[in-house]
Order: C-alpha cells, then structure tokens, then sequence
C-alpha cells in the first residue's frame, strides 16, 4: 500500500499548525506569501506606546485624586469609579508592555513572535474588571441599606475632570484601536469611565434637588453593569483568538466557495483558519487539483493567494496540493482527537 503523500505536491508557503517549528521546506514560495501585514512601522508603534505612556500616568494621577475626593465627599460612586480607573491604569500599563512586546521580532523559539502578548493583556484587563465590578455590587448593596450623606460639589467637580481626562486618552487612542483588540480593550476601559463619569455628574445633580442619596450607590451598580458590558466582547473575542478559532468576520464557506471558485481548483478541504494576533491571520488548507507538475501549480497557488488577501485579508498560508481525494484514506484528512495518539499519527495510508 502506497501513502498517499506519496502523490501529494506540498506547497507550503509557512508554518502548519501541526509543525510551526519545522521551518519553510519551500523558501521561494515562503519568500512571496508568508508576509505578516498586520505589523505596523516603527513610527506608528512608536506613537501607540508614547500615548499609551502618557495615559498611564495621567490616569494613576487622577485615581489618587478621586479615591481621596470619594472619601471626603463619603461617595461610594466615586470610590468605585476609582477603582474602574486604577484597573485601567492597569489595563493601560499592561496594554503598553504587549505593545513593546508585539514589535519584537519572531525568533527560533518564538516562531510566530509575540503577536499574542497583546491579546493576553486583553484577557486579563477584562478578567480583573469583572472582579471589580463584583466587588461595586458589594459595596452598593452595603451602602443601600445603611446609606450616607454625600457631598454633591466634589461629586461633580470630579467626574468632570475624570470625563476631561477620558475624553483625552480616547482621542489618543482612537485610531490604534481600529487594528490592535489590546489597544481596544484599554480604550473599551476608558470609554466606561466617561460614560461612568457622566452617571456621577447626573446623580450628584438628582442629590442636591431631591436629598435621595440612594442615587449614590444605584450609580454604583450602574457602573458596576457597565464595567462588565464593556468587559464581555473583550474577554470574548480574546479567548476565540487564544483557542485559535475563526477570526471575527470571516466566514468559513465564504473562503471555501471563493477558493473553490479559482481556476485550476477542484475541491478544499481540511481548512483552518485562525489568527496570530489582534490583527493577522493565518490559514492552512488541503487543494485538491489535477495531476500537474510543481511549475505549473504555482499559478494556481498564486491565484488562491492573492483572492485570500484581497477577500479576506489572509496573507499567512500553508497550502498543500493534493491530487487524489482524502475520501480513499484511512482517516481521512482531519486532525485526530483521540488522546491517545500522537502528533505523528496526521498521515494519509491507504
């Protein structure tokens, strides 16, 4: 019985998910489709983290301002939004060091570089925002049933510079955001202190008109929701990155019908596509094609490529030319699942 890899012409244009150490066994086609265009210049990661760096420090000042203001004015909204924003100085140092991170280059051990270090910093910003808000719900639901005097100037006078401050970082912000989920996430946490900024204003107002201070730590709880609606996409597109699923906006049968549609394509198969950071993707696939020779394959291998990086912006493949079908395998072309068997156990016998 002859393999089937026997008859199969691998064209790899990177690093398969199941050998991402082996190395490119094919450096002229590695040479032209395994380019990594998510990495942004030098001067635009320089400008990323010099805001970055600067809203660090900005934010740890204003904590300290509000944590003292939130004490003497006894307001447990202030308190908390005190705390939303010493995670985002958290969020934003962290956000900082996966930027410096993520510009270093790939190496022999790190093969794909750091491109993820920036999605851990998402993950763990949207982790420690949730403990927050557990701890606002506490706290509001202590404050509900013995409430305090609070004083309504220093509310106001406070969540203004707070809202200024956010206002500020955001803009600083706004355009890296678009690219990179860390950033994103940094900004996602400003964008709930200005919205939790605005609530204190409005219920420092409802106090001083009314006298009703449960106003106070129902804004509270208020914050305590947002923080953790601000939080849930973060945590949800971060985690489908790490467990390297189907990166947000791409449709699988939409990249199979338009592969499928490339000329000297007959079938795709065995298709995974994932990303290996907040801003590239990668993609490995089976191409079933006729029985020609490798000069002549490298057409339809060019053609495939550019359709993925103008239609999906999917510039990292791996593709490997088949030209008789899976379907005579043993096991076909699937990744085992048994625990049992080993990495080396992915063959086509037949």
């Amino acid at each position: 019985m002859l393999a089937i890899s026997k008859n199969v012409v691998k064209i790899v244009a990177g690093l398969t998910p199941m050998s991402r150490r082996a190395g490119c066994p094919a450096p002229r086609f590695c040479a032209s489709t395994a380019k990594i265009k998510g990495v942004h210049s030098h001067t635009h990661q320089g400008t990323t983290a010099s805001a970055l760096r600067w809203s660090v420090g900005a934010t740890i000042v204003f904590v300290a301002i509000e944590v003292f203001a939130g004490i003497r004015a006894h307001s447990l909204a202030l308190v908390s939004d005190a705390g939303h924003n010493a995670t985002d100085s958290l969020a934003l140092l962290l956000a900082w060091i996966a930027n410096y991170l993520e510009s270093k280059p790939a190496n022999e051990i790190k093969t794909y570089g750091y491109q993820r270090a920036g999605v851990l910093a998402a993950f763990v910003n949207a982790l420690t925002l949730i403990a927050l808000a557990a701890w606002i719900f506490y706290e509001s639901a202590q404050r509900l049933r013995q409430p305090e005097q609070v004083h309504q100037g220093v509310m106001i006078g406070v969540a203004l510079l707070g809202l200024l401050l956010n206002v500020a970082i955001m803009w600083v912000l706004r355009s890296a955001r678009q690219k990179d989920i860390n950033v994103r996430s940094a900004f996602t946490h400003m964008l709930g202190d200005a919205l939790g900024s605005i609530g204190i204003i409005v219920g420092a107002i409802v106090i001083a008109y009314t006298g009703w201070v449960q106003v106070d730590p129902l804004l509270s709880i208020l914050i305590g929701v947002l923080i953790i609606w601000t939080a849930w996409d973060i945590i949800h597109e971060s985690l489908n990155i790490l467990l390297e699923g189907l990166p947000r906006g791409i449709a699988l049968q939409d990249v199979i019908g338009s592969m499928r549609r490339v000329e000297g394509v007959m079938d795709v198969h065995d298709l995974h596509i994932w990303s290996l950071g907040s801003r590239t993707h990668a993609l490995s696939c089976h191409v079933l094609i006729a029985d020609v020779p490798p000069s002549e394959s490298d057409g339809i291998l060019r053609r495939l490529n550019g359709v993925l990086d103008r239609e999906f912006h999917i510039s990292h493949t791996t593709v490997q030319f088949e030209h008789l079908s899976c379907a005579i395998s043993g096991n076909g072309c699937v990744i085992p699942v048994d625990a049992g068997h080993d990495l080396e156990d992915h063959h086509h016998h037949h």
